[in-house]
């Protein structure tokens, strides 16, 4: 299994997410269970371009600190709301024999739904731990429905969504 976080970066981890303070505690214990039983962590950060505050050199840029990448952890950067958009990371990911993925972070209706459904075409088992991933209200729908929408309907034929205590203990197998 592959711990995916996508776009934890300071530009966009504010507390005007939906259940910010229960994303952001269980995102940490996520990475934290990971790191401590040998899962690998993959983070990705997305470009946004110069002058966005979110490029390269930018401090929005950077993965916010309770979960910055330690030595040795693979992190790619992406221009497009998918990660396989990344040719590296798409290479990476094709030479992985466990095809299970499991992934987290923001945001849920850009990111996180374009990379769900990249990797399920590419055929890997996507698992969404429940409350790991965020957005926030947009004119159409706020925070909460936009998550739930995501979670409950477009995913539910491509996605094992399981329980938070569930993704730890797998995590941990």
């Amino acid at each position: 299994m592959i711990l995916l976080v996508i776009d934890m970066q300071k530009a966009l981890v504010d507390e005007e997410l939906y259940a910010y303070d229960t994303f952001i505690e269980r995102t940490v214990r996520l990475v934290e269970a990971a790191r401590k039983n040998g899962v690998e962590v993959i983070f990705v950060q997305h470009d946004a371009g110069s002058e966005s505050g979110m490029s390269l050199g930018d401090e929005g840029f950077e993965i916010i600190d309770p979960i910055s990448p330690e030595a040795g952890e693979k992190v790619f950067v992406k221009t497009i709301n998918s990660c396989f958009g990344n040719k590296e990371f798409k290479r990476y990911m094709k030479q992985q024999d466990d095809k299970r993925l499991m992934i987290i972070g923001l945001q849920t209706n850009y990111c996180i739904d374009a990379t769900v459904k990249s990797a399920f075409e590419r055929g890997f088992e996507v698992i969404i731990p429940e409350g790991t991933n965020s957005t926030f209200d947009n004119d159409y729908m706020s925070g909460e429905t936009t998550v739930r929408y995501y979670n409950e309907d477009v995913w539910e034929e491509l996605v094992d969504a399981v329980t938070f205590e569930d993704s730890i203990d797998m995590l941990g197998k």
